[in-house]
């Protein structure tokens, strides 16, 4: 057991006592089964970091190997933050050493009350949990909480040269792979110098022989730490032969505004939802309770990097629970001030989707998950986080009402695209669970391949009912609508989803919506419109064509979309019969093709349900007499959109100013 807990009294062995309901004890050296004292094994000093580094440090991968640089960093960050230090240097060499030095206390040297023989140097950095760091004495809020981090470094590195800075007295202590090599000398005086530098060099017998520092990652790193902290400054130098186009031989950072200038640089060229980035300080730099933020809506990827005392959390935690909890019940209270419909669905996957945010908080004696300290888990850093970022974020949306409701639109919209695709998972395993079992009244054709195969939908159980005796049972399928269905380009996500017709007629084809669309999963050839020759069939085409042109625009592209053409007029003289598709074409035959004499007999079809079948089966859908209408987008798509949402968007006035436009080319008109 290490001295740091003190020699034990040695204590008397049990008494020895015959079990006579066993058999007796066999020689360890009897069987390979044997198992004693001797098999169990002490280990001392720094001896189980190195044989398992996976504990302490994650691994000894590539991210391991950085890890241990910025276990150095956080050190020095400590003293910065708690005032002692305004300065940290950072230096790269090419033979793979690291030097980082900082301008604060220095780790003291004397003796250690509890070793008298032992310097305190050389405790800090041979001994697990030893430290400053375990109450708010020598620091209020540090990284190191552990205590483990520069011994941990110290056990992992096959050379670490330490000097110490103190009342103009420098020191030096040099170890290798945790031990000591060469004990704490006094070097001199010096002038105009404190504070502590570690060099050292990770070792290969550990991360393998071509594991290296990263130039570029390594400077990243120390260029974060200034971001984090406003108030220290940060000197980057590294040899000449690792210096690039993204890595200066030398470099000083130094950032007032912190996370703002941070996120500035991050998103520099995206696309911006909002102007203005959102961020605010709360609470002293540095001490506990304190957060900084900066947050920003943009087209980019979006992503949060969080901190807490100056140390990463990749993972997240409790920090970023508050962060969430805080722009969710913003934006919410905004849009019910503003009377925003929409906004009661919305959650904070919706509100954060590629908003970039930058988190740092600093809090007294945070835990972490593992000695990486990857993630954190102080419950009352959500609170802290929270109940700064809250009252700040209503005082920023109601600054800006434009911006503000830029950033609750887009919220809304995504929402509304989540709930869609919710609704499409559940068709899709609902189509998965039940293949048989197809939507609404669906008289689906008997042959399962979809070539060849075509689905009419038409409007009203009556125009369904002719349709299915005039249709070939063989590759034409019926789906019969009950209304017009949901004008898609005024609706709303909630209503796409909540809307049964959709519902069904997405089940029917099989192939989804959007970006989640699937030509393989298309299970007609021909999806053709067949409605009533009239003002009504047309306007329920018109909501179809819409809806096959925003939610399945590659089904179109694909030239599965058709229109029928069923007649309005029967016309007949004699043994003679013609069918006529309009009042003008009705015109048109009386003058062209019924001159003779004989009576005329004219039947007004007054829709699909009171055509007898055979005839809808000779006029509308039998391939061999039938015309066919594709419907194609032009070249230019988003003249096509513009144009869809002028005309079915949720603005009348759009629509009235076509109307008006467009009254001079009306040349006749039945009413």
């Amino acid at each position: 057991m290490s001295d740091l807990f003190g020699s034990a009294a040695p204590q008397p062995e049990p008494e020895k006592r015959e079990d006579k309901a066993k058999p007796a004890s066999r020689s360890a050296s009897a069987t390979p089964e044997a198992y004693g004292a001797a098999d169990i094994e002490i280990l001392e000093g720094l001896e189980p970091v190195r044989r398992r580094p996976g504990m302490y440090i994650g691994g000894t991968d590539i991210n391991a190997y950085h890890h241990l640089f910025a276990e150095v960093i956080d050190n020095s960050m400590d003293e910065a933050i708690a005032g002692h230090a305004t300065r940290i240097e950072v230096h790269l060499g090419a033979d793979g050493y690291i030097t980082v030095t900082d301008n604060g206390r220095g780790i003291p040297v004397e003796k250690h009350p509890k070793f008298p023989n032992r310097s305190t140097l050389e405790i800090v950095h041979t001994v697990l949990h030893a430290g400053g760091k375990f109450d708010s004495k020598a620091y209020e809020t540090s990284g190191g909480l552990h205590g483990v981090g520069v011994s941990v470094v110290n056990a992992l590195s096959d050379d670490m040269i330490v000097e110490v800075a103190r009342d103009q007295q420098l020191h030096r202590i040099i170890f290798s792979r945790g031990k000591v090599v060469q004990d704490v000398e006094n070097v001199g005086r010096v002038q105009n110098r404190r504070g502590t530098s570690t060099r050292f060099h990770p070792d290969p017998e550990i991360f393998g022989p071509t594991a290296h520092f990263s130039a570029g990652r390594i400077f990243r790193m120390t260029r974060a730490k200034a971001y984090l902290f406003g108030g220290v400054e940060l000197r980057w130098s590294c040899d000449e032969s690792l210096a690039s186009d993204e890595v200066p031989a030398k470099a000083v950072f130094h950032y007032p505004d912190g996370l703002k200038d941070f996120m500035s640089a991050r998103i520099d060229g995206e696309t911006r939802i909002t102007d203005e980035i959102f961020s605010g300080k709360s609470g002293r730099p540095g001490s506990h309770g304190s957060v900084e933020w900066a947050i920003a809506w943009t087209l980019g990827d979006g992503g949060t990097q969080s901190y807490c005392n100056t140390v990463p959390t990749p993972d997240g935690g409790t920090h970023e629970a508050g962060m969430r909890l805080a722009l969710l019940r913003g934006l919410k209270n905004y849009a019910e001030l503003t009377k925003h419909k929409g906004a009661a669905n919305l959650t904070a996957e919706d509100v954060l989707t590629s908003c970039s945010v930058m988190l740092s908080v600093f809090v007294r004696e945070p835990e972490f998950v593992g000695q990486t300290k990857d993630k954190l888990a102080s419950g009352e850093a959500t609170r802290i986080v929270d109940n700064a970022l809250r009252d700040a974020f209503d005082h920023w949306l109601a600054a800006s009402p434009n911006q503000a409701g830029k950033l609750l639109d887009w919220a809304v919209e995504r929402a509304e695209e989540r709930l869609r695709r919710r609704k499409e998972k559940e068709i899709d395993r609902a189509s998965a669970t039940r293949k048989l079992r197809l939507p609404g009244k669906l008289a689906d054709c008997t042959q399962n391949a979809a070539q060849g195969a075509e689905l009419f939908i038409v409007e009203g159980d009556s125009a369904g009912g002719s349709a299915k005796q005039a249709r070939s049972r063989a590759n034409q399928a019926v789906l019969p609508l009950r209304g017009k269905i949901l004008n898609v380009a005024g609706a709303s996500r909630d209503k796409l989803a909540a809307n049964q017709l959709i519902a069904d007629l997405i089940q029917a084809l099989g192939c989804g919506t959007r970006d989640r669309y699937s030509e393989d999963d298309l299970r007609y050839d021909k999806i053709i419109i067949m409605t009533d020759a009239d003002v009504d069939g047309a306007h329920i085409a018109s909501l179809l064509i819409t809806f096959f042109f925003q939610e399945m625009p590659r089904l179109i592209e694909g030239g599965h979309l058709y229109l029928a053409l069923p007649p309005l007029y029967r016309i007949s003289q004699g043994g003679k019969t013609l069918y006529a598709r309009d009042d003008a074409h009705k015109t048109e035959l009386m003058a062209s093709e019924f001159t003779g004499k004989g009576k005329v007999d004219i039947t007004r079809f007054k829709g699909l349900g009171e055509m007898p079948f055979a005839h809808l089966r000779e006029t509308t859908m039998s391939p061999k007499t039938r015309t066919l209408l594709q419907v194609k987008v032009l070249d230019d798509r988003e003249a096509t959109k513009l144009t869809v949402d002028r005309l079915m968007g949720t603005k009348p006035e759009a629509r009235f100013d076509f109307i008006q436009e467009n009254a001079a080319f009306v040349t006749d008109l039945d009413i």
